[in-house]
Formats: structure tokens, C-alpha cells, sequence
């Protein structure tokens, strides 16, 4: 066996990428064609989920140290806009098992790090998912924490075999993360949403369950144990980086189906596509969507550039990073508005636009691209909170 490649400070740009960008478009077909069916039973089809672990997919946000693929910030964006156009459901459950495990790979301690990730090479590396949002209670132990809670969102619990979620530990005043094997937590399973029903997302919950310390890391660290400067992020801008290529592949495919369906409509008695005002609207449309694309593309750029340099993001590049991904995502709520009203009754009906038109509005309400976000990233921009940092999803003063 080769060595393994050393961990380096820099930003990895994987040369896995354009492999991966291969495999994934040999099987869109499979992806695009089991939306559906995964729709209808509120889970991943059996084939759907094995091609994303023989694409090897997975892998994207693994260390490359371990012999994952470590993606770069604007690869990653590409490869979750590229699953997410042909599903929207699967690339939101994509998004939340790489992302989970690849930051825990990158953050755990060495034993826990070997016991869970011991050849990756070969797919031999948990799956992880879960909630990072409102924590649970951690009770400092001889050797760990005890952890209880109940947890909202585990999208892709499914595919997964550990858990990580987090909890707060008012001994301490830390915030953490602990990472559970699957079956040391009980599933409600109350997936009821009106969109993105195949992430299936359902709650869990735990009561004093054992975390050892190895699995625990602070839930706002930017230092990892393994990896490059991608793990520097911390968790909230590393889930912004996926977001915003989820966003941007739903948007695209909308509009996309909007084509499609002009192209078919057009010579039709009162066709309302062979209108001015369709022409002009379609127009202005497609630059707002290209024109967040761009953005995206300008804002990671600097990022990449800085994080290279060894630096960690300014307040002003991570305020960029969040206004990008609020702008991208209200942005495409607008073509989705655009696609509705010109597609008349055909959004109306069982079809991948009206599936599409579920998913999206039920991914705009993560609190990610959320009003008080903006709010946050205004007070910033105006001037206003000049000694500020974000501290996970808050603007902090000092």
C-alpha cells in the first residue's frame, strides 16, 4: 500500500474531483430516476443509495490524510449543485452525511478517529448525521459525558451508522459535539414535512448516554486534529459551502424545467411563453441566477485564497459568506416563483416541477439563510457592530 498523504495547512484542491464529476454524470439517470419513487416512500430508494457509496461521493469531506477526497470549498459547492439538480432530496441528505462526517473525521480524537475511519481507501469509514442546532445536556463523567437530549433533522439517518449531535454542558459552559453509535439513540420517526420527505429527517433522542472524550470536540473549534484548512471553517460555514451549491443546483433545475416546458408550449392557441413579457422576465431571471453563481464563486475564491495563506476568515469575509448564501437562496426562491407562475397548471400537478417547488421552499426555511441572519450580517456591513465576530450562527460583540 502507498503511504498515506500527509496533512497539509493549505487548501486541498482534490484531483479526485473531475473522476468523481465523471462517475456521478454515468449514473444521473439512476439519481434523476429514483427521485420519485424515494419521494413516494419518504426514504432513499436501495439503488439510489448504493451508487452514491460506489461513486464514492461519500468521500468528499474526509481528510486526505485518512484517503478521503478533502474537497476544496468551491469543489464541494460543484459536486452538491451537481447531485442536487437531478435530486433535490438526495443532495440535501448528501450534504448532511459528508459534511457530518467529514468534520467529525477531521475534529475527533486519534483512537476514535482510527476505531471509526480505519480504511477509508477501501470504504471501510462510518457514516455520520445529525442535528447541530438546539443542544441537549452533557454532564461531565470520569472519562466523558453523559448525554441527553432530543434532537431535531437527522437527514440521512438511514445511510448513516453514528450520530453526532449537539449539547451543551453547563458545568463547563462548553458548547460540544458528541458522536454516538446509531443504535445508542431512539428515532421518532414524525417526517412529515411537505418537502424533502426522502431526507427523512426525524427526530431522536438519547438519556444519559455515555460520550467518551475522544468523541467530543468543542462545537465552535476551527482546529482540527487531521486535514487542511477546509476544517478551519468551523461547522456553520462549513454547512454554508453545501447549502449554497444545494441552492444553486434546485435553482438551476427549475429554470431548466421551465425551458422544457416552454419548448413544448410554444406555437400553442394563447401559449403565454411566445409572449414579450415571458421573453423580458425569463431574461432578467436567468442573469439573477448566474449573477448569485457568480458571487458564490467570488466570495469562495477570496475565502480559498485566505485560508491558503494559513489565516483564519475575517469578520468581514465570514459576514460575505453568510449574505452570499442569503442572497443565493432568496434568489432562487424568485425563480421558483417566476417557474410557478409561468408554468400555469402543469406546477400543479405530480411531476418533478412540483416536487422540485416542495423541496425548495421546505431547504429555504433552514435557519442558515434565515431572516435573522440578515439582520445580523446588515449590523455588520452598515458599520454598526465594528468589534463583532460570528460565533457559530450569532454576530457577537467583542
Amino acid at each position: 500500500m502507498a503511504p498515506h498523504p500527509t496533512a497539509t495547512s493549505g487548501i486541498n484542491v482534490s484531483d479526485e474531483f473531475n473522476a468523481l464529476m465523471a462517475r456521478l454524470d454515468g449514473v444521473r439517470h439512476v439519481l434523476r430516476d429514483n427521485a420519485e419513487p424515494s419521494d413516494e416512500q419518504a426514504d432513499l430508494t436501495t439503488e439510489v443509495t448504493r451508487v452514491l457509496l460506489e461513486t464514492g461521493a461519500l468521500k468528499v469531506g474526509i481528510p486526505r490524510e485518512l484517503r478521503g477526497y478533502e474537497f476544496s470549498p468551491r469543489q464541494l459547492t460543484e459536486t452538491v449543485a451537481r447531485i442536487s439538480y437531478e435530486d433535490a432530496s438526495l443532495g440535501w441528505t448528501f450534504t448532511a452525511l459528508q459534511m457530518a462526517t467529514g468534520t467529525t473525521a477531521a475534529h475527533l480524537g486519534p483512537g476514535a478517529r482510527k476505531e471509526l475511519f480505519p480504511d477509508v481507501e477501501n470504504d471501510h469509514y462510518a457514516l455520520v448525521t445529525g442535528h447541530a442546532g438546539a443542544p441537549g445536556a452533557a454532564v461531565r463523567v470520569d472519562g466523558g459525558y453523559q448525554l441527553t437530549g432530543r434532537w431535531h433533522f437527522a437527514s440521512g439517518i438511514s445511510l448513516a451508522s453514528h450520530v453526532r449531535t449537539m449539547a451543551h454542558c453547563e458545568e463547563t459552559g462548553r458548547t460540544l459535539v458528541c458522536t454516538l453509535d446509531k443504535d445508542q439513540v431512539t428515532l421518532l420517526d414524525r417526517w412529515e414535512a411537505t418537502g424533502l420527505r426522502a431526507t427523512r429527517s426525524v427526530d431522536y433522542t438519547c438519556d444519559e448516554v455515555f460520550v467518551p472524550d475522544d468523541r467530543v470536540y468543542e462545537a465552535t473549534a476551527v482546529n482540527a486534529h487531521a486535514g487542511g484548512a477546509i476544517y478551519r471553517l468551523g461547522l456553520a460555514t462549513m454547512h454554508g459551502i453545501c447549502q449554497t451549491g444545494w441552492t444553486l443546483g434546485v435553482g438551476r433545475r427549475m429554470l431548466d424545467e421551465m425551458r422544457a416546458l416552454a419548448a413544448r408550449h410554444t406555437g400553442t392557441p394563447r401559449a403565454s411563453v411566445d409572449t414579450d413579457q415571458f421573453h423580458a422576465e425569463y431574461a432578467n431571471i436567468e442573469s439573477a441566477l448566474r449573477a448569485a453563481r457568480a458571487w458564490a464563486t467570488e466570495v469562495w475564491a477570496d475565502n480559498e485564497a485566505t485560508l491558503d495563506r494559513g489565516d483564519l476568515l475575517s469578520s468581514e469575509q465570514q459576514t460575505l459568506t453568510r449574505l452570499m448564501l442569503h442572497h443565493t437562496t432568496w434568489t432562487v426562491r424568485q425563480v421558483a416563483a417566476f417557474v410557478y407562475t409561468w408554468a400555469g397548471t402543469a406546477s400543479l400537478w405530480h411531476s418533478a416541477l412540483q416536487r422540485f417547488f416542495r423541496d425548495l421552499h421546505t431547504g429555504t426555511q433552514h435557519t442558515m439563510s434565515g431572516p435573522m441572519v440578515l439582520q445580523d450580517c446588515g449590523e455588520h456591513m452598515s458599520g454598526l457592530a465594528p468589534d463583532s465576530r460570528w460565533i457559530f450562527l450569532d454576530l457577537q460583540q467583542g
